[in-house]
């Protein structure tokens, strides 16, 4: 997909924050500094569209980014071990799942998993919630550029046997380094927009 503007619009902490409209959005989630950020950054070819971050928790707030004026990627804070207080971190879980089950303008969640890792049981939980409220996602393998080719599928099949849905789920291996795997994540995002 070409990207000739993408753009920061709003910061979110609750639904009245939220951007009023009707265009699509395609929400990305995962653990804390599995890549969400990095990823956003380049699908859009920009260097700090969406802030990146060593310390895990950087993103805080739910971000909205207009593309196109087409339609918004949406970073969503991470779960899991994050370096913010523990006051704010209680916030995130409500905050995210308001969203998600909530949002008419939602169409697709990237789902992030970092190759390198099994699911841990957020990961899971998260999964099987996805599930039950039938909302529509796809992996995304981050970090493949850290292990060798082979690796990426040992990795892969071992993640699928532990996720063991009843449909198998399309998994994309990506790279933020190589951009390897951004072409089919735009296919992915493009087939659900159309």
């Amino acid at each position: 997909m070409k990207v000739v503007l993408a753009e920061f619009v709003a910061a979110a902490a609750e639904p009245s924050q939220y951007l009023v409209g009707t265009l699509p959005e395609v929400a990305f989630v995962g653990r804390s500094n599995v890549g969400k950020s990095s990823l956003i950054n380049t699908l859009v070819r920009r260097k700090s569209l969406a802030r990146t971050s060593q310390t895990p928790g950087c993103t805080r707030n739910i971000l909205f980014f207009n593309i196109n004026n087409k339609f918004h990627l949406v970073d969503l804070p991470g779960y899991g071990f994050a370096k913010a207080p523990l006051s704010e971190r209680r916030k995130w879980g409500p905050m995210v799942e308001t969203y998600l089950k909530e949002r008419e303008t939602l169409r697709l969640v990237i789902f992030i998993l970092d190759v390198r890792r099994d699911p841990s049981v957020d990961d899971l939980n998260l999964i099987n919630w996805f599930c039950f409220y039938n909302i529509s996602f796809v992996f995304v393998l981050t970090k493949i550029d850290k292990i060798s080719k082979s690796q990426v599928s040992v990795r892969k099949r071992r993640i699928r046997e532990l996720i063991s849905m009843t449909q198998e789920p399309e998994m994309i291996p990506f790279s933020a380094k190589t951009g390897e795997g951004k072409e089919q994540i735009w296919k992915a995002i493009k087939d659900i927009l159309t």
